[in-house]
C-alpha cells in the first residue's frame, strides 16, 4: 500500500515514564487522510517544538485546540493512563505497551489502512505493518507532537487531582517527578498508594 493510498496517519507519544508517582501516559491521534491538509495548516507551529519544554499553560491551549478539532469531525484521538501499582507488578516497559494498544484500539482504525509514526523507542503491535519509530519524532511530525501534548495533558491533569487525595506531597508541582522537594516530602511522610515502590527501593519507605 502506497503511502496516498493510507485511510489514517496515527502519531502516538508517551508522558511520564521516569516519576516516582502517579500513571504513565500515552497518548494516540489520528488524522483522516482526507482531513490531512486542513489538520497541517491548523497544528503547523507544533512541527519543530518540543511541547515537553513549554509551560503548562501552552499545552493546555493546544490541547483544548486538538479537542475542537476532534469536535469538527477533523481528527480522533485518545489518552491512556496505566497507573503504579502495574507498573510496581509488571514493569514500566509493560504499562506502555498496554497504555498504547488499549489507545490503538479506542480510535478503532483498521491497522492495515493505517500509517503509524511513533516517537522514540516506542512500537506499535505487529498488527501496525506500516509503523515508524522516529528519534524526537515529537519534533519532526506534527501528529507526534500532537500525541505528545494529549499525554502530557491527560497526566499533568490526573496529578492535580492526585495532588487533592495526598497534598503533603506537592504533585500539583512536580507532577511526580524526583524533585528535591518530592524526595523531602518522602522522607517525611514515606510513600503513598500512588508512589511507584519498584522506582523507591533505594528508599526502603512504608506507606
Amino acid at each position: 500500500m502506497t503511502q496516498k493510498a493510507f485511510l489514517y496517519t496515527i502519531g502516538i507519544d508517551e508522558a511520564g515514564r521516569g516519576p516516582l508517582a502517579g500513571p504513565v501516559s500515552v497518548g494516540v491521534v489520528g488524522i483522516p487522510t482526507e482531513h490531512q491538509r486542513v489538520v497541517e495548516e491548523m497544528f503547523a507551529l507544533l512541527k519543530g517544538r518540543d511541547s515537553k519544554k513549554w509551560s503548562e499553560k501552552k499545552r493546555e491551549e493546544w490541547f483544548k485546540k486538538i479537542c475542537e478539532a476532534r469536535h469538527a469531525g477533523l481528527i480522533v484521538f485518545s489518552g491512556v493512563m496505566v497507573g503504579a501499582r502495574t507498573i510496581d507488578e509488571k514493569g514500566i516497559v509493560y504499562a506502555v505497551k498496554s497504555a498504547l494498544a488499549r489507545g490503538l484500539e479506542r480510535l478503532d482504525m483498521n491497522p492495515l489502512h493505517a500509517r503509524v509514526v511513533l516517537d522514540g523507542g516506542l512500537h506499535a503491535p505487529a498488527v501496525y505493518e506500516h509503523q515508524e519509530t522516529i528519534i524526537k519524532g515529537d519534533e519532526k511530525e506534527m501528529v507526534i507532537a500532537m500525541a505528545s501534548i494529549v499525554a502530557k495533558v491527560t497526566r499533568d491533569r490526573h496529578m492535580r487531582t492526585l495532588a487533592e487525595k495526598y497534598p503533603t506531597y506537592g504533585f500539583e508541582i512536580h507532577k511526580g517527578y524526583g524533585t528535591a522537594k518530592h524526595y523531602a516530602a518522602i522522607e517525611e511522610h514515606g510513600i503513598c498508594e500512588e508512589h511507584r515502590r519498584s522506582f523507591l527501593k533505594a528508599m526502603n519507605k512504608e506507606s
